[in-house]
């Protein structure tokens, strides 16, 4: 019998080491380290999706290769197909990763109920059937066609596959599926890294579409080495905060469409509700008369939608000044702290400031700065901006306003909602036909023409 040989795996970034270390030397993160048995297993004792194998692969021309159309199919969720690229491309393997209890499971459960016209294996190996009943019961919607499997081993994955021949596959989640080849524990980095590939392999061999539920880890990314990333086609990232209604589906990697998009949801008693026009409902509070709110036009992915910044300055009562953000970058908050105070002489050094983005969304869009100085300058003199202006704009070291990208998609969103004034970048005006706006467009070159135009 060989002798069995073990090596050292980050479980951050998958490297390898005969021995352990405490720092990685790849990716730098400490006490990240884990042991693995290693065993060449032949190819017979694989787990095999049970449909045969395909012909093997041999070189040809690009010019001979077809490239048609890829089939898609429709999720009959407008959000979720976009955020695909149009739909859920036949024979790909889709990763959906989020912080636990955002709202995975609900969001994958609630999308196959309501395709009844696939055949659609759900497989669970977190929760009982009972629990996913409940589940359903509670979602609107519901289909005769969606067979719920609970199970974690991938040999017998395959085998109920084989028996339904399903048009579709979900496996919640894919950390507590194991293999029998490996002796590991399920959620291991080389449990996680070998049923990855053989459902990979499966998906393309028999061209099925595969789901697939990860969870983050602590530091954000998704538990399990990078390599699941790598395998995977497309890439999706379910983020949002638990203390707020709003889940934002974003797009990391996409082999079959764009990684700028972006769907957001509402979370509800009976579900997720797709939000086709989030300004709407992060504006939906009555600001006029108060201080320290302002509007700013901002684009996550491509789509554009006004937000509400609120910031409030008041005299430290102790000696060190607290700086607070939520939803905004703390660091860059204090650089345009330093503008004010540098190149429009606010003294702001003594004062407590505290930044918020309404609705509990995290914004990392450098247009919004025009939108954080005037707030955070309305409540430092106590004087509020008139409600129907909104902004856009980034700021500078030396306090000039820099132009941005997709000014006309800001500024036609903005008027969309009755918006009267926008404040932009006077550079943004080249090639603008601002002719085809009602809204009266405020060009501002520096932080002092921003001022003056807000509050005279």
């Amino acid at each position: 019998m060989a002798k069995e040989k073990t090596v050292y795996v980050c479980s951050n970034c998958g490297q390898e080491s005969p021995k352990w270390v405490g720092k990685c030397p790849s990716c730098g993160q400490w006490n990240t380290y884990v042991e693995e048995i290693v065993r060449k297993e032949p190819a017979s004792k694989r787990p095999s999706s049970g449909r045969g194998t395909s012909s093997p692969a041999r070189p040809m021309p690009l010019s001979e290769i077809e490239a048609d159309e890829e089939a898609r199919i429709d999720m009959h969720d407008a959000e979720l197909n976009r955020v695909l690229g149009g739909g859920l491309v036949r024979g790909s393997l889709v990763l959906i990763g989020g912080e636990p209890g955002i709202g995975k499971s609900t969001l994958v459960l609630q999308t196959v109920l309501r395709m009844p016209e696939r055949r659609v294996l759900y497989v669970s190996g977190e929760e009982s059937t009972r629990q996913l009943k409940l589940r359903s019961d509670r979602l609107t919607d519901s289909s005769k066609d969606c067979l719920i499997l609970c199970e974690t081993s991938l040999e017998q994955i395959f085998t109920h596959i084989k028996n339904v021949q399903p048009d579709l596959v979900v496996i919640d989640s894919i950390q507590t599926i194991s293999t029998e080849a490996l002796e590991s524990s399920p959620g291991s980095i080389a449990q996680v890294r070998e049923c990855a590939a053989a459902i990979l392999r499966f998906a393309k061999e028999t061209h099925t579409a595969v789901i697939l539920i990860g969870h983050i880890n602590k530091e954000g990314s998704i538990a399990g080495p990078k390599v699941l990333e790598h395998i995977v086609d497309t890439v999706l990232q379910f983020e949002g905060d638990q203390h707020y209604m709003y889940r934002i589906l974003r797009s990391i990697k996409n082999r079959f469409g764009s990684t700028a998009e972006l769907g957001i949801y509402e979370m509800r008693q009976d579900g997720l509700r797709q939000v086709s026009n989030p300004s709407e409902l992060l504006l939906s509070q009555e600001h006029e008369g108060m201080s320290g709110v302002a509007i700013a036009s901002a684009i996550e992915g491509v789509r554009p939608f006004l937000i509400e910044t609120q910031a409030l300055v008041s005299s430290a009562v102790y000696g060190n000044p607290q700086r607070s953000a939520t939803g905004f970058d703390l660091r860059r908050m204090n650089m345009l702290l330093a503008v004010l105070e540098k190149r429009v002489g606010f003294k702001l050094a003594q004062k407590d400031v505290f930044l918020n983005i309404a609705g509990g969304l995290r914004v990392s869009d450098p247009a919004i700065d025009l939108g954080v100085i005037s707030a955070i300058l309305s409540s430092n003199m106590d004087m509020a901006i008139e409600p129907e202006v909104c902004m856009a704009g980034e700021v500078g070291l030396s306090g000039e306003i820099r132009p941005v990208n997709r000014i006309e998609q800001r500024i036609g969103e903005a008027e969309k909602l009755g918006f009267r004034r926008f404040l932009l970048p006077r550079q943004n005006l080249q090639g603008l036909d601002a002719g085809k706006f009602s809204i009266e467009l405020v060009p501002v070159r520096k932080v002092e023409e921003a001022f003056r135009a807000l509050f005279g």
